[in-house]
């Protein structure tokens, strides 16, 4: 199965628009096939877009880690569940940036998301300081680590993960297949001393950072891969 999951961000302004752009991707998913496409819009359009087909699923951008309480403005698992969300993106590095989301609160909000047994796409990458420094290695297994602290194997079934390299986010500059290709192996041995080899291989991998029509294909049949997060 290859996973293509996108991720509108703070788009688009209306709700008709959103609408429109979700309506022509519902048509397009008719004619693929052994592909699944997530469409992860802003909250506030999650209810009114409606899919019944396994090639087209809802998710969310983020979600919060109580399922309910006196939180100002946060949306749980449980409410994202109840209008048709079946993944949830956690720890993007826009959530880590501009909302201080550390490597705690990601780790609590992979628990909310894998406790009510919906997917979670949890996001690693490394900063272009961080590479320059060669800290790759350190900080994405620092990363998977806590994040999955405290998450059993029989949970392991619901977790993806989504490798954007924070350098190549919007930058116009992806990283090459071959990079792509050396995180993904890297991936793995991480998720196998965390939990078996075997459980390993079957936890999806994505790449996510600066995608396009031109390199998409590169990077699922060059770098191993099993599928794109796009923003």
């Amino acid at each position: 199965m290859i996973y293509v999951v996108a991720n509108w961000k703070c788009n688009p302004e209306s709700f008709n628009e959103a609408k429109k752009i979700f309506n022509f991707v519902k048509e397009k998913t008719k004619k693929i096939k052994k592909t699944r496409i997530v469409i992860c819009p802003p909250f506030v359009f999650i209810p009114k877009l409606k899919t019944k087909s396994s090639k087209l699923q809802l998710g969310a951008q983020n979600c919060f880690w109580e399922d309910s309480g006196a939180f100002d403005g946060a949306v749980s698992v449980p409410m994202l569940k109840s209008v048709g969300c079946k993944y949830i993106i956690v720890g993007h590095s826009e959530r880590r940036r501009y909302f201080k989301e550390t490597d705690s609160v990601v780790n609590k909000k992979m628990k909310s998301v894998v406790k009510h047994n919906l997917k979670a796409i949890l996001c690693v990458g490394e900063a272009k300081e961080e590479k320059r420094g060669g800290k790759f290695s350190v900080v994405i297994s620092q990363q998977i680590t806590k994040a999955l602290k405290g998450i059993s194997k029989k949970d392991s079934d619901k977790i993806m993960i989504a490798y954007e390299p924070v350098w190549a986010i919007g930058s116009g500059n992806p990283c090459r297949p071959v990079e792509a290709q050396i995180a993904a192996l890297f991936i793995k041995r991480i998720l196998s001393r965390i939990y078996t080899r075997k459980i390993a291989e079957k936890i999806p991998i994505l790449y996510g950072g600066s995608v396009n029509k031109k390199n998409a294909l590169n990077y699922l049949r060059e770098s191993g891969m099993n599928g794109l997060l796009i923003g």
